[in-house]
């Protein structure tokens, strides 16, 4: 039923737990292979990945190309599911995700509809709790989730949008832009992220929380905002 596609770049130390809560929806046939696309890790990301019986590919570039290759490679599922390394999909997930599925393939929109879970950090404290209300707002209302919330779509929709752009930054923004808001659903299952960040600066930061501004509520292609997103 679903390939999943996993981005790895030095993604040891998250990939096993990532994987791990994939293992009940494969047993039950919901998963039916792992696709993990490195980027030329030199970590053991490759000897994790093996060890859970993915398949490996290893593309050079950006995620957004390594994304696509994985797409490409998908061979046993209809549907595809995007899913970062360091993202665990919270215990059921499969099974929302298959009634998901089948209502959409009896309604007959299953070609037109994506989904994507909700997302939750893994960090305690007030500051991990806004970000998720604000993860909220950007997906719910302006149709503009994180990469890092999963993205499930079939097969033929993701063929007939033109999948992943090569796009040095803001793929997962570019692909969900054309997706639409009215046509991306938001299941109750969570997305765990552990809510690192590399701490780009503040002015960086502002920089690039603009840009994607512009891509979502400006409705500006993400190739013309890349150099002010860095």
């Amino acid at each position: 039923m679903i390939s999943v596609i996993v981005p790895t770049m030095n993604s040891e130390a998250d990939l096993a737990h990532t994987l791990s809560a994939l293992v009940t929806a494969a047993a039950e046939g919901v998963v039916r292979e792992v696709i993990v696309v490195d980027g030329g890790s030199n970590d053991a990301t490759e000897e994790v990945a093996d060890a859970a019986g993915c398949h490996w590919l290893r593309v050079s570039g950006p995620r957004s190309q390594r994304l696509a290759a994985g797409a490409d490679a998908a061979s046993r599922g209809e549907w595809l599911l995007f899913l970062s390394p360091d993202t665990v999909l919270q215990a059921g997930w499969h099974q929302e995700a298959q009634t998901f599925i089948e209502r959409v393939q009896r309604a007959g929109t299953a070609d037109r509809t994506a989904a994507a879970f909700k997302l939750r950090f893994e960090s305690f404290g007030l500051g991990a709790r806004m970000s998720e209300v604000i993860a909220v707002i950007r997906s719910r209302i302006l149709g503009m989730p994180y990469g890092n919330q999963g993205l499930l779509m079939s097969r033929r929709f993701y063929r007939e949008l033109g999948g992943y752009r090569p796009l040095p930054q803001l793929e997962d923004l570019d692909l969900v832009k054309r997706i639409g808001r009215s046509r991306l659903v938001f299941l109750h299952s969570a997305a765990v992220s552990p809510g690192r960040t590399e701490a780009p600066g503040r002015v960086a930061s502002l920089r690039q929380s603009f840009a994607r501004f512009c891509v979502g509520m400006l409705r500006l292609p993400p190739r013309l905002v890349l150099r002010l997103h860095g």
